[in-house]
This record gives structure tokens, C-alpha cells and sequence, in this order.
């Protein structure tokens, strides 16, 4: 019987490279589908957080009859407050606060909140790393830092540094802002009508609800009843990357400030408040390069460590004083952002 020889030919260098791009050309398609797709479910995640976040925000209301201080402060003690902003001990802010709302009773089991968040005992505590404080789409730091001041150098307590563990969650202040001069001589420049650009001067005299139109300041004990614009039209908590500055959900630390990574001709730092709170513009006095008042909603290019800053693509999420959580465009109309950012300033927000 005859055996025929089958003689197998591979393949020629021009097939084997026809092979090569096709492969390449599909990777090509199918890598940006993958990285949308992981993006997605990152954002998601993001948006869960900041749903555990305000859902514990609104626990503490449900069992305090108010929300918690934006950050605590006892400024009536001469001897132991910034003599600039009037910031004081204890310090400690409104993620602190909410710690047993968010399955951390063993963390606030160990915290005093009547004492100065750098005390010795919770040094090791305050660098805590948690999670649901952490969105997964940030690029920037993860690990905590240590609070500097103003100029950049490191803010000594008791003759050593503070550092404190990250969170990626910032809370609304409202349109205006008190993080520098807040004392009892001090004079701030209010909006009271957006929309012409007219202002009011307020004696601040220390107390910074005077000039707080948000949820969330110094101090405060916001309720319900003081949400007039209702709570499905104010904006509680959202999103700060470290990409641009260092955020905690420890506290503000008295002469501490934060500082922009991301460097533009109107951002510059801003004192401890801005550790914990943002708001929305406009504020008194604050102006582009052009002379016009600044509202920011989500990236815009002011770049201020004083509004929300997310990593996703074209926004980034917010939640309300509902508990509902939103994905707002970096588009938004800026009086709409602006309305939203203020808890009892009447203007009407229309669709976002």
C-alpha cells in the first residue's frame, strides 16, 4: 500500500504578521470596553460609600434630633483657639462622628469626641485607613498624611505632628464659605442674591452660621426644620479626590490648612476647615480673574481644595439630604449647583 506524504507548510512572515495587527486591532477595541466596564463598576462602588455615608449621617440625626457639626471647635476658650479662624479643640469632624453608624462601634468605642482629636490616646486611632471613607477610582493617596499648615510646613500639637487616616468624601458647607477669618472681629462679604451679585457684610463675632448656608459648618446643629429649600434639593456630602488635596474623616486641626496639588491662577490653600467641608460658591469676596463671582460644581477648573473633585468621567456623585445619591455633570448649570449647594436660600433648582 502506497503512503502518501503530507507535507505541512507553516505560516509565510507576511501571514504571521497579517495575524499579529488583527490581534492587536481587537485588543485595541476590546481594552477600552474592559477599562469602561471596570471604570463603571469603580464609580459604582464610589457611589455605595457615599450612600453608607449619608445613610450613617442620617442615623446620627435620627438619634441626635440634629446632624452632626461639620467639625466641633470650643472657641469660647481664648487660650486655646487660632486667634485667625477661632478654630479650637476638640476638633474632631462630622466622619468621626458618624463612626457607629458605619459598623465602626470598635473604632468610636475608643474615640472621646469631648477631647482634642491629637491627644496622646488616639494618636495609633485617628490614622485608621476605612474603607467606606475611600472611593475606588481615585489615583491620588490612599495613606494617611500628616496635617500641615498654611505655609506648608507641618502643624505641631503639643510639640509633635498629626497625622490622620484619608477620606475621599468631603460635606457641603453651602454656597458660601468661613474657613480663614472667622473670628469675633472679623467682617465677611455675603451673597444674599446670586443671580445680581448682591451682597451683605455680617459681623461674624465667631459664629459661623451667620454666614453658613449649608448643612455643615462649625458648630453646627442643623435640623430639619432649618432645610427650607427641602432636604431632595440640598446637597449633604460628595466627592474630593486626593488628587487635588488631602481630605480626613478625622477632623479639622486647629492652624492646619490643605493645599492644591493641582496648581491654577485662582486655588491657593485654605485653613483646617477644609480638611472636612467644601462648598459650592459663590462666597463673599471670591472672584475669578475677571472679577466674577465663583460658583464650582464638581471639576471645575478653579481647582479650589474648597469644592467637590472627582475622577470619573464628565462628574461626579453627590448625595442629598434624602439619602438619595446622584451622578452630577461637571456641566450642570452653575445656579442650579448653586441652589443645590444652599439649604435655605429659596432659589429654585430645576432639572440636573
Amino acid at each position: 500500500m502506497l503512503h502518501r506524504r503530507h507535507r505541512w507548510r507553516g505560516f509565510t512572515l507576511v501571514e504571521l504578521l497579517v495575524v499579529i495587527s488583527i490581534i492587536g486591532v481587537l485588543v485595541g477595541l476590546l481594552l477600552p470596553a474592559v477599562q469602561t466596564a471596570r471604570e463603571a463598576a469603580r464609580r459604582n462602588s464610589c457611589a455605595n460609600n457615599l450612600r453608607q455615608l449619608t445613610l450613617a449621617v442620617l442615623g446620627f440625626e435620627g438619634a441626635q434630633q440634629v446632624l452632626p457639626a461639620g467639625y466641633l471647635s470650643d472657641s469660647q476658650v481664648p487660650a486655646i483657639r487660632d486667634p485667625e479662624t477661632w478654630d479650637a479643640p476638640p476638633g474632631w469632624g462630622w466622619g468621626a462622628a458618624v463612626l457607629p453608624y458605619l459598623e465602626e462601634t470598635v473604632l468610636a468605642g475608643q474615640l472621646d469626641l469631648r477631647q482634642p482629636l491629637w491627644a496622646e490616646p488616639y494618636r495609633a486611632l485617628i490614622r485608621e485607613s476605612i474603607s467606606t471613607f475611600q472611593c475606588p477610582s481615585v489615583s491620588g493617596d490612599r495613606e494617611p498624611f500628616v496635617v500641615l499648615d498654611v505655609s506648608g510646613a507641618p502643624r505641631l500639637q503639643q510639640g509633635r505632628t498629626i497625622e490622620v487616616g484619608r477620606s475621599h468624601y468631603v460635606a457641603s458647607h453651602g454656597q458660601e464659605s468661613c474657613w480663614g477669618k472667622c473670628g469675633a472681629s472679623d467682617s465677611a462679604l455675603v451673597f444674599t442674591d446670586i443671580v445680581t451679585s448682591t451682597t451683605d457684610v455680617i459681623e461674624v463675632r465667631g459664629d459661623i452660621s451667620k454666614i453658613a448656608d449649608g448643612p455643615f459648618y462649625r458648630n453646627s446643629r442643623t435640623k430639619w426644620g432649618d432645610i427650607t429649600d427641602g432636604t431632595s434639593k440640598t446637597i449633604f456630602l460628595g466627592e474630593h479626590s486626593s488628587q487635588l488635596s488631602d481630605k480626613t474623616w478625622v477632623g479639622a486641626v486647629p492652624g492646619g490648612g490643605t493645599h492644591p496639588r493641582i496648581n491654577t491662577p485662582e486655588n491657593g490653600p485654605e485653613a483646617a476647615a477644609t480638611l472636612v467641608l467644601v462648598h459650592g460658591g459663590p462666597a463673599g469676596g471670591e472672584l475669578d480673574i475677571t472679577g466674577f463671582p465663583i460658583i464650582h460644581p464638581v471639576n471645575f477648573p478653579t481647582l479650589h481644595v474648597g469644592q467637590m473633585f472627582a475622577e470619573h468621567q464628565q462628574g461626579g456623585n453627590i448625595s442629598l439630604g434624602d439619602g438619595a445619591v446622584r451622578f452630577v455633570s461637571e456641566n450642570i448649570n452653575l445656579l442650579v449647583w448653586a441652589a443645590l449647594s444652599s439649604m435655605n436660600e429659596g432659589e429654585p433648582t430645576g432639572e440636573y
